[in-house]
């Protein structure tokens, strides 16, 4: 089985062209602000109509409140809430409930425990992502590069699709879907020149690797 991809953090629609022109599936639009991949409103708008009918268009945010969701889901067009803070099940439900659209929810993983807590959100998250958790005082809950070990979901028992996130590049692919045979793969630092922008050849190049690995 082919993963999707999902081209995480696209802020120019150079980036977001070349990940269609690449055949990912997803891309993300982040709306964190101490991220270097953060966009603005006027931004997220024009890059949300350049990606209407094209690709799967996924909001990425951190411990939301309700009005910056409304904020950013009015106009965006977005097919997707991400939620990559420490919400609890509770607050993923409600989120999922008043805004009507899919939740993907992140986990960070370090060890056993991180990967069975994913069970909590089997009924109230419609997709998981599993990444690697960030340093403690990180001021970013992803996008660092870091990677984590895969042999660890070999232990998660929950329902819901998942997805792989973490320091994934090119040269990563192959082992990735090896390993997991994830149905997606997440990638931000991994297709980028420096920390915000993306490079379009290694997005075409992870693309690549992700069509000839599953």
């Amino acid at each position: 089985m082919i993963p999707d991809v999902k081209i995480c953090g696209i802020t120019t629609a150079a980036a977001l062209d070349a990940a269609i022109a690449a055949q990912a599936t997803h891309v993300g639009l982040n709306f964190y602000p101490p991220s270097p991949r953060f966009v603005d409103i006027g931004t997220a708008t024009a890059l949300a109509g350049r990606a209407a009918g094209r690709i799967t268009l996924v909001g990425v945010f951190v411990e939301p409140t309700d009005q910056e969701l409304a904020v950013a889901i009015e106009s965006k067009k977005l097919d997707a809430i991400q939620l990559h803070g420490e919400e609890s099940p509770g607050r993923v439900a409600e989120i999922r409930r008043g805004f009507g659209l899919p939740v993907w929810k992140a986990l960070p993983v370090s060890n056993a425990d991180d990967v069975a807590s994913a069970l909590r959100y089997d009924q109230v998250a419609d997709f998981l992502l599993f990444d690697a958790k960030t340093p403690k005082g990180s001021a970013l809950p992803g996008g660092m590069g870091l990677t984590f070990d895969w042999s660890l979901l070999q232990n998660y028992r929950g329902s819901l699709p998942w997805g792989l996130a973490g320091g994934l590049t090119p040269a990563t692919v192959h082992d990735a879907v090896r390993e997991t045979r994830t149905s997606l793969l997440d990638t931000s630092s991994g297709v980028e020149s420096a920390p915000g922008v993306k490079d379009v050849d290694l997005i075409r190049a992870f693309c690549e690797a992700a069509r000839t690995a599953g």
